[in-house]
């Protein structure tokens, strides 16, 4: 009898050391809630030569774990035609054309310009409704961690000029997919999810 409670005992310890064991291993194999986010983007002008200039079509802004993002659809643009841009900050956004002031509320503002512009180039016609100075059609930012203001800047020779209002100069990336120009801004210079 005894030799038995001399085994269960130790085959009882055995157990609790391999189910300790495979707990640490699955702990260590989850990845960790305060993971690190990319912000190593700076907060220099960025831009791309255009291969042609396709009509814009739409304009909207998406919430990610690390990054407020606003996407440019450029209408016909695939992998073959880049598309033109020029993404920097700007201490006072000027409208293309007139050169008046454009108020665009945040701490900082960056400019961005894409050779897209908001009329079909063949024939003239309207492609995406934007109005001088008044925020983007459709674009709500409520809820987002560093978005804080769009203006339409105007559609002059080409491209096409937007003003983002963000909560301060923070990391940003550009980056092309198909018929999309992509302003990704980080919500922190050391940002953790």
């Amino acid at each position: 009898m005894r030799r038995w409670g001399t085994a269960l005992a130790a085959m009882a310890l055995a157990g609790a050391g391999l189910a300790t064991t495979m707990g640490a291993a699955h702990a260590a194999a989850k990845p960790s809630a305060a993971a690190a986010c990319a912000t190593g983007w700076g907060s220099g002008e960025k831009s791309a030569q255009p291969a042609a200039h396709k009509p814009l079509e739409n304009i909207r802004t998406g919430r990610h774990e690390c990054f407020d993002r606003m996407v440019f659809d450029v209408k016909g643009g695939t992998a073959a035609s880049r598309i033109g841009y020029r993404v920097a900050y700007v201490d006072t956004l000027y409208q293309d054309g007139s050169g008046e002031e454009i108020p665009v509320g945040g701490g900082a503002v960056l400019e961005i310009r894409v050779s897209a512009p908001s009329y079909d180039p063949e024939t003239g016609a309207q492609t995406y409704p934007g109005r001088a100075r008044k925020p983007l059609p459709g674009v709500n930012l409520t809820g987002y961690k560093t978005f804080k203001d769009t203006r339409f800047g105007s559609s002059f020779e080409g491209d096409t000029q937007v003003g983002l209002g963000v909560r301060a100069r923070l990391p940003f990336r550009v980056f092309q997919s198909d018929g999309h120009v992509v302003v990704d801004v980080a919500h922190s210079w050391n940002a953790v999810r």
